[in-house]
């Protein structure tokens, strides 16, 4: 008799391992979503908005500083609001941001109006580069022009 008990608790035991070492689905393809649901999520749409600073990799008079600031800024007024994302628009191949946003500059900044989901377009903020030497200025004209696109969402 405490063979048969031994036998069955051993095979409880060794059925429990073996359901707990099966494979869980983590991603890929599943076959029940539609192509329209795989997409939405494998692509999500923002629902903030954006503020994109674009470089090319070429050296630019002011840009470093620049960016400091406007990284600095952000963190002090738009961290909960909107998103910031820096990225070289010559060697990202994922998105055509040159064409999209018409970049040529060493520097640019763009600021992409999302709302649910929809973007309802964008504003290039022009030389900033050449104000960095006056930060309280540069931050006065940067909210003003960031609170006057973007808004209150």
């Amino acid at each position: 008799m405490k063979k048969v008990i031994a036998s069955a608790i051993v095979l409880s035991f060794a059925s429990t391992s073996v359901l707990a070492q099966q494979p869980v689905y983590e991603g890929g393809y599943n076959p029940n979503l539609t192509f329209e649901q795989y997409e939405e999520l494998e692509n999500p749409k923002p629902e903030q908005s954006q503020i994109f600073i674009f470089t090319n990799g070429e050296p630019c008079y002011g840009c470093e500083q620049t960016i400091n600031l406007i990284t600095q800024i952000y963190n002090e007024n738009y961290q909960n609001l909107y998103q910031l994302q820096q990225i070289n628009y010559q060697t990202d191949t994922e998105y055509n941001y040159q064409q999209t946003y018409n970049l040529s500059q060493p520097l640019e900044i763009v600021l992409v109006k999302n709302q649910y989901g929809e973007n309802l377009g964008y504003r290039k903020l022009e030389n900033l580069q050449f104000q960095y030497d006056d930060p309280v200025s540069f931050q006065e004209t940067f909210i003003t022009d960031v609170n006057s696109y973007l808004g209150e969402e």
